[in-house]
């Protein structure tokens, strides 16, 4: 065997491994949708596409790139496979080749060029590990991306991911508080802050768990790190709420693209998903970091609900998001 076939060979094994821990964890049903293999459904989606192209009113006008972003496991799937139902978006999940080397984003003039090829209204990438390079991507496609952070509950969050990666985040997060895997996607543009924190504690004794919520705080924190609560072209989406209230977050977000509200993108929703389990034995620590955080993407999510309309759409084309869509906090 050769020694490219050798590391290509290992990903597979351990590719299926993770898929086959986190179906087992998880209904069968989910993980088929989560890599999205449905013959049929790919089929009516690919003619829907294929008609829209054929019969769209700008088709000379360049596409909006879209960028969805936050910590894996936090509900990005599902809300990407809800986008890619609507014609007006091309998808490129973070699997895609053409996109993605190894789950991160290829060079920009690769993404301009899948841009610029597009005849979809917007491109949809999903460069979760990318997330903290949001701010760059917007300046580097902009002045029309955008960026969507989905997040998700620790609790949620953590048993998703310790079912599908085991104890991945622990390892990673382990290695970086002895000095090493500083060239780690995972641990990119961490605040000094965050560093320290990490560093603090004694990965001996912490459970795939912790060290899992531990990456949730550290990544979501991002969001006001990197001041993406600031901008105009970024927005929230709250995973738990989009279960919870579907309309009227998938509202938000179509107005926050510009685009009228679409019922595609909840179709599939599956309430059930909700998690009605006892919290997780998490580090005290770490707990009530994520347990702060939380509160503040929730307070910054009611205060980007409490602006008109106006004011969340970017409004890029189509119609604003009917009000009896939206809930005002």
């Amino acid at each position: 065997m050769t020694n490219h076939a050798r590391p290509v060979g290992n990903a597979l094994v351990r590719k299926f491994r993770q898929n086959w821990r986190w179906g087992k964890a998880h209904r069968w049903t989910h993980l088929i949708e989560e890599h999205d293999v449905n013959p049929m459904v790919r089929g009516q989606r690919a003619l829907r596409k294929a008609w829209w192209r054929l019969t769209r009113p700008d088709k000379h006008s360049s596409a909006t790139p879209v960028f969805l972003v936050g910590v894996q496991r936090s509900g990005t799937n599902m809300l990407a496979h809800g986008l890619d139902e609507m014609p007006e978006f091309q998808v490129y999940n973070e699997g895609n080749t053409k996109a993605f080397d190894d789950f991160r984003l290829r060079p920009a003039p690769v993404i301009e060029s899948l841009i610029a090829q597009s005849r979809a209204r917007y491109v949809l990438f999903k460069p979760l590990c990318d997330s903290h390079r949001t701010p760059e991507l917007l300046e580097q496609f902009g002045p029309k991306a955008r960026a969507i952070w989905a997040y998700r509950g620790v609790d949620g969050r953590v048993r998703s991911a310790v079912a599908k990666f085991g104890d991945s985040n622990l390892r990673v997060l382990r290695a970086f508080a002895a000095g090493e895997a500083h060239s780690a996607w995972q641990v990119q543009r961490l605040s000094p802050e965050n560093a320290d924190l990490v560093r603090s504690f004694d990965f001996s004794r912490l459970s795939a768990e912790s060290g899992a919520a531990l990456f949730w705080y550290v990544r979501n924190s991002l969001y006001f790190e990197v001041a993406l609560d600031q901008r105009h072209d970024t927005t929230l989406l709250p995973y738990d709420q989009l279960l919870s209230e579907p309309g009227p977050v998938a509202g938000a977000l179509c107005g926050f693209l510009g685009l009228g509200f679409r019922k595609e993108l909840i179709a599939n929703i599956d309430p059930s998903r909700r998690s009605q389990r006892e919290p997780l034995p998490i580090d005290q620590r770490i707990r009530e970091r994520c347990s702060e955080l939380k509160e503040r993407l929730d307070q910054a999510y009611a205060v980007q609900m409490s602006r008109p309309i106006g004011e969340r759409s970017v409004r890029l084309s189509g119609s604003p998001v009917p009000t009896s869509l939206v809930a005002h906090s």
